[in-house]
């Protein structure tokens, strides 16, 4: 007779059951008159914080205020949110989602069945992960987007959604593209190492022996993202942010010494208040404390949080609050080592990185929205009409939308300068195909006031 060993299945289960589950949500909408307080305590890790926060971002949500704390191996913080709309959240699936997806977060697999929970109740049936992602960084110029466009078209690629952001003379995009005569996704090796390659030469053409050291560091790279089932929009913008980063556009650009300052900047507000980011070190806690004061907008938390996750600092504890249209947020942090910045030099690039992340999301310009009946090339002859109108692309976002293709663009001409109407209505009537199409002076911030709006449509 063998015997073995007794394991109490309800073994793996103790530490929930003796100091209750890893972590609890709770959504309050009684304590304030104003917003909706979401509450969560869990068991510590790094990152946990982004991945919180990203959970709000996915649905629009304004963060006003917020309070975090994570000493002791324990994460406590509490949000004060309001919807799209300024509203607490009322709608019961929205209030659903924020439960299951931040009290799994933890565990990538229940992540996943969050997401394809969100994606059902918010009618976001349309999965990128189903074509092949693609990510580009490099050197910008103007019209470089255009000719992004017009490679892929040339490889009998079909640009099914693009996201691209441009700042300080750099530029990242992420592209999801399939078989133009499939519409299915590109997996063959060889045709995508040819893809690679001829977008890295599209990217190369942009160096020149003039260049800087910061912008020689900083090579033009192409090459087929991992993006998994139930990628959502915050999971592409943390890359942009990463490509962003590591493209170093937080060195601003030469020629900008030489340059006279803009009378008005994305990031100052009416008054003529700029961003400020400082950081101390706290001694006796051997923290670093970073201050940010600017200009409050959506995501705002979600850029700044994530560049430090990425950067590989620690937020122990953090303060974000709003007023007057300001936003102020103080972290305290550490490397990932255990120690707080110790050099001056360090401090300078954790400024640096930071007013970059909160400046690349906010475009100033003009804001043209484009939506056609989707057909191969389409973004390649929309963008070729942009260019050859003098016009350059700082930000897109690009996607398909059943039989619909909706195209989002922030546009200046080829010396950074506000676009003519003149040139706005040179590029109307050449686009006769497009069904909508929507000019908005909105400077490029959600919170700016907006101009008026042209809109048209084609002969009948």
């Amino acid at each position: 007779m063998v015997c073995w060993p007794y394991f109490d299945p309800e073994f793996d289960n103790l530490p929930e059951r003796i100091y209750g589950p890893p972590c609890r949500v709770c959504i309050d909408n009684d304590s304030m008159e104003e917003c909706t307080v979401i509450k969560v305590d869990s068991v510590n890790k790094q990152g946990i914080l982004l991945e919180v926060v990203q959970v709000l971002t996915n649905i629009n949500l304004t963060i006003l205020k917020s309070y975090i704390s994570s000493d002791a191996g324990w994460f406590m913080d509490v949000f004060h949110v309001k919807d799209e709309h300024g509203d607490k959240i009322r709608d019961q699936n929205v209030i659903n989602y924020i439960l299951q997806a931040i009290g799994t977060v933890r565990e990538i697999e229940n992540t996943v069945k969050a997401m394809a929970y969100r994606n059902d109740v918010f009618n976001n049936s349309d999965q990128p992960s189903e074509h092949t992602a693609i990510e580009m960084k490099g050197t910008d110029r103007p019209g470089l987007f255009s000719e992004i466009s017009a490679a892929l078209a040339d490889l009998h690629c079909n640009i099914v959604e693009a996201h691209a952001w441009s700042h300080n003379a750099r530029l990242a995009c992420v592209a999801y593209i399939s078989d133009q005569s499939t519409d299915t996704p590109i997996d063959d090796p060889h045709r995508l190492a040819t893809i690679e390659g001829h977008l890295t030469t599209v990217l190369r053409a942009t160096t020149t022996p003039t260049q800087s050291e910061s912008e020689i560091a900083s090579p033009q790279e192409v090459k087929t993202a991992e993006f998994g089932e139930g990628t959502n929009m915050t999971d592409v913008e943390r890359r942009l942010h990463q490509l962003m980063l590591s493209a170093g556009d937080f060195h601003r650009p030469e020629f900008e010494a030489m340059t006279p300052p803009p009378s008005s900047r994305s990031d100052g507000d009416e008054e003529g208040r700029k961003m400020v980011v400082s950081i101390e070190n706290c001694h006796e806690k051997w923290y670093s404390i970073v201050s940010i004061e600017c200009k409050d907008r959506p995501r705002l938390m979600f850029d700044t949080v994530c560049t430090l996750t990425d950067m590989q600092y620690v937020i122990f504890h953090a303060s974000i609050s709003s007023r007057d249209g300001r936003s102020l947020q103080e972290y305290f942090i550490r490397h990932v080592d255990g120690y707080a910045l110790s050099s001056e030099s360090e401090k300078e690039k954790v400024i640096k990185c930071l007013e970059a992340a909160i400046e690349r999301r906010v475009c100033e310009g003009v804001r043209l929205e484009l939506s056609a009946e989707n057909r191969v090339g389409l973004l390649s002859d929309i963008t070729r009409v942009l260019r050859e109108n003098g016009l350059s692309v700082v930000r897109a976002d690009v996607k398909t939308q059943g039989e619909k293709a909706v195209n989002a663009f922030y546009l200046k001409d080829i010396l950074g300068n506000e676009v003519d109407t003149d040139v706005v209505e040179s590029v109307k009537k050449e686009m006769d195909d497009v069904i909508d199409f929507e000019v908005k002076n909105d400077g490029g911030g959600s919170s700016s006031q907006q101009g008026g709006c042209l809109s048209s449509s084609p002969p009948q």
